[in-house]
């Protein structure tokens, strides 16, 4: 079964690009088939993955405009053996030609049909705004993963993320549900990140995944390098992190496999 997963947050700066890559990235170390697409025009996922995006024959836009499929489009990430569905400035041109489709919100579940028993998993980097392109990955994913920092004002974003999560589990996509919460660059010195991350845990319990993942200098350069942590610098705390964010995604999911009833 192919698990897709939108990672979003519409507060920029917390993590989400860093945490798609990295993810992405671990996932492929331990085999698994990994697609990781850029819902961004800043293309930041697609320059943290060690592709050019100023020299892209296809991109995303194609895809979602049914101009080109996803296999035309996917280009392979390199050394950290994900492919990637890659995405530039000309990603925003998406915004108003979505707008006169018919069933705009559903251009990207449809274009993924053909190619979900290719994968294992599929990330959705999405853009940190709730926009039409946010929605169109929000109505592909059957979950959400919430990266965020632990300060206050990510709390107020936070709601508004799950109600409009809980908004399109009512309309356009009832299979929608909550991955999980990952706390992002966690100072375990900081009394307020302390307390944000207890209310976190109070209010969404097992949702909050154990695994944190703290500051680190090494994870914050490895995207200028085009790198995902494992192949900048493995032995960084960093890249500790999100091996074992994998890890304890893979038994999650495998504990969800045991317990769903089998389809006939």
């Amino acid at each position: 079964m192919t698990r897709i997963i939108a990672i979003a947050n519409q507060k920029g700066g917390v993590g989400k690009t860093t945490t798609s890559i990295n993810l992405a990235a671990s996932l492929a170390a331990t085999r698994k088939r990994v697609l990781l697409i850029d819902m961004d025009a800043q293309g930041n996922a697609t320059m943290g993955s060690g592709v050019d995006k100023h020299d892209l024959d296809l991109t995303v836009l194609e895809v979602l405009l049914g101009e080109n499929s996803i296999e035309e489009a996917v280009v392979n990430a390199g050394q950290t053996k994900y492919d990637l569905l890659p995405a530039n400035a000309n990603l925003t041109a998406a915004k108003v030609a979505l707008l006169h489709k018919d069933d705009r919100e559903f251009q990207l579940r449809r274009q993924l049909e053909p190619v979900l028993g290719n994968y294992d998993y599929i990330l959705i980097d999405c853009p940190p705004s709730l926009d039409m392109l946010t929605v169109n990955a929000l109505v592909a994913a059957k979950t959400v993963l919430i990266p965020m920092q632990c300060e206050y004002f990510a709390l107020e974003g936070l709601s508004d993320l799950v109600e409009t999560i809980d908004a399109i589990s009512h309309s356009a996509n009832p299979e929608l549900r909550l991955e999980g919460l990952l706390r992002t660059m966690f100072d375990p010195r900081s009394r307020l990140a302390r307390d944000v991350s207890d209310q976190l845990s109070k209010h969404f319990g097992d949702k909050l995944y154990r695994s944190v993942i703290p500051r680190n200098v090494r994870l914050a350069e490895a995207p200028s390098y085009g790198q995902a942590i494992f192949d900048y610098d493995r032995r960084s705390k960093g890249a500790t992190a999100y091996l074992a964010l994998a890890g304890e995604f893979i038994r999650r999911h495998r504990a969800l496999d045991s317990t769903e009833p089998a389809v006939a």
